[in-house]
């Protein structure tokens, strides 16, 4: 019995956050404290055994790797899009569901229907830009009774009425249908392919520290076009953008020195896409595992390293519930691309503050590509601030 002690303490850990979660989803009321941190999710634990490790590059097969992959203890399907309907309204919104287990494998005692092996949770928001008013949701439920899950045949990734799947029951993936809806906010939209899928650091292999197994396997869809309806206030709104597509799996992605990321996607008018993750250490300093990938016109991808990028923070924004401080803005520069960005919110409140308290939000990029100007939209994701993490260096 002491050996799976930690495996038990996770598991009525993982379900107490997500009965809390349901009971604050959809709440930007007060500042209730963030029931998880990043790091207690994706740090080094106990819970750890018995898991696959990402130790070394493999090949991708799709569509079966937009799957799940049990064998690993974290996964997560990651949508974000800029979005415009035919008058120029602006909206961002994004869909990620994050599976969670709770032990390597199912214990055969515990054959009910009822119990779950995986718990899932989703986050939803949409960024209305012009009426400048920011919505986030959550959903969490157990991986049992179809309540969530993720199957390859069909392709389908659910949590409740929350959902991505594909267009038939055969395993194709794309185009991906996302629905979701918590009451009068909505998105129904359809995310085709456009370039193929970008393996980020070596070959989909993205190590985040220096300890075996602190990585992930990873690639994204950067220039995905899109189309639907976003629904605000009860009236569906016809839209079109361009949406990003990340995927990652891992079991213990981040070493326990790291506190969070400033994490950029963005979409440049040039045709070419820039990620970059920043890992922050608790001292504020840039992380040497920090990296990110430059996706040409045609899709030829090229990998940075963290001294092939420069960011600057540009100000701080503090949240009015949580009084959490974020960088406002940011300067980056890639000097081998000559790109010398600034990357803006459309929004300073895009914080979601749920189970994970971070900030994730629409952004607009404009700068300098060597001798023209560079334009472009995105997505901005900031983790671990508020949580004892000085400001980035």
């Amino acid at each position: 019995m002491r050996a799976r002690t930690p495996i038990l303490l996770f598991a009525v850990l993982a379900i107490g956050a997500m009965i809390f979660a349901m009971l604050r989803a959809g709440s930007r009321e007060g500042a209730a404290p963030p029931m998880l941190t990043v790091l207690q999710a994706l740090g080094p634990g106990p819970h750890d055994d018995g898991f696959a490790r990402a130790a070394g590059p493999r090949e991708f097969r799709f569509p079966a790797d937009h799957g799940p992959h049990p064998e690993f203890r974290n996964e997560w399907w990651y949508w974000t899009g800029n979005l415009a309907a035919a008058g120029g309204r602006a909206f961002g919104f994004e869909l990620t569901i994050f599976r969670t287990a709770l032990a390597p494998d199912q214990d055969p005692r515990r054959n009910s229907a009822w119990a779950p092996r995986d718990i899932y949770m989703a986050h939803f928001t949409v960024s209305d830009v012009a009426a400048g008013r920011f919505h986030a949701f959550e959903r969490t439920s157990r991986g049992a009774l179809d309540l969530a899950g993720a199957t390859v045949a069909p392709w389908r990734v659910w949590v409740l009425d929350w959902s991505a799947v594909g267009p038939d029951d055969a395993g194709a993936a794309l185009p991906f249908h996302l629905r979701a809806r918590d009451g009068d906010i909505a998105v129904d939209l359809v995310l085709e392919q456009g370039k193929p899928p970008v393996l980020e650091g070596d070959r989909g292999l993205s190590k985040k520290g220096p300890e075996p197994g602190n990585a992930s396997y990873y690639y994204s869809l950067t220039r995905m076009p899109t189309s639907g309806t976003v629904t605000v206030g009860g009236t569906p709104v016809e839209v079109r953008g361009e949406s990003w597509m990340d995927r990652e799996w891992s079991t213990r992605a981040l070493s326990s020195e790291q506190i969070g990321w400033n994490w950029f996607a963005l979409r440049l008018d040039d045709g070419r896409e820039l990620m970059f993750f920043h890992l922050r250490r608790r001292d504020g300093q840039k992380d040497r595992f920090s990296s990110g990938t430059l996706v040409d016109r045609d899709g030829t991808s090229h990998r940075l390293g963290a001294d092939d990028v420069t960011i600057e923070p540009i100000g701080v924004w503090s949240s009015p519930r949580t009084h959490t401080e974020y960088p406002a803005s940011f300067r980056l520069a890639v000097p081998s691309a000559a790109l010398d960005l600034r990357v803006l919110p459309l929004m300073a409140d895009q914080e979601l503050d749920l189970t994970f308290r971070y900030w994730e939000g629409a952004v607009r990029v404009e700068g300098t590509g060597g001798a023209t100007t560079a334009q472009g939209l995105g997505y901005l994701e900031l983790t671990g601030y508020g949580e004892g993490s000085r400001q980035p260096h």
